[in-house]
């Protein structure tokens, strides 16, 4: 399975596969997605936790309580608690960012859904997101997963990545372009 989808391979794509074919046997493949989505928002969030699962320099039984001890403190449990602990026992746990994409996409593969990168200057409200989410689908036909990242360099508007497709509408490319024209003109 890792084999057929680019975006699936190497170290990140063996370990998710094997946790992807884990939890669709245990039918907890939404509940690990939940509990890996949790563990991203807590490391983009902690410069300590980022540290602690890029840095070589802890030894993995360091590495390990200080992990048991986020994931009881997140209520992190199961299927996806165990995994991120083997992931530390081999020391693997630096790649984790890339097993967690690895996982949503063989999980988006699963349930036949398509999923977009989207950046926005700031958070977007439920409503516009539904809204984004509902004409994505009208465009693909398939139920669409966003993974949304907020970036205020881009002023306003968003930009959206959909397989190998993008739309950039975001203010700050509108103005480049304009300054580009009035270089052009004058």
């Amino acid at each position: 399975m890792a084999a057929e989808d680019p975006s699936v391979s190497g170290v990140s794509g063996r370990y998710a596969t094997a946790l992807f074919e884990l939890a669709r046997d245990e039918q907890s493949v939404d509940q690990v997605r939940a509990d890996l989505d949790k563990f991203e928002a807590m490391l983009n969030e902690s410069a300590d936790l980022k540290r602690l699962v890029r840095s070589p320099v802890f030894a993995a039984d360091a590495q390990l309580k200080a992990l048991t001890a986020v994931l009881d403190k997140a209520g992190i449990s199961g299927t996806s608690a165990k995994f991120l602990k083997v992931l530390t026992a081999n020391r693997r746990l630096f790649a984790v960012a890339d097993v967690i994409r690895a996982y949503r996409a063989l999980v988006a593969k699963f349930k036949g859904e398509a999923t977009a990168e989207v950046t926005v200057a700031e958070q977007l409200s439920d409503k516009n997101l539904d809204g984004l989410k509902a004409a994505l689908k009208s465009v693909t036909g398939k139920d669409v997963a966003l993974n949304v990242k907020v970036d205020p360099s881009i002023i306003g508007g968003l930009v959206v990545k959909l397989g190998s497709r993008m739309v950039d509408s975001s203010l700050r490319t509108k103005l480049n372009s304009i300054k580009n024209a009035m270089k052009e003109a004058g």
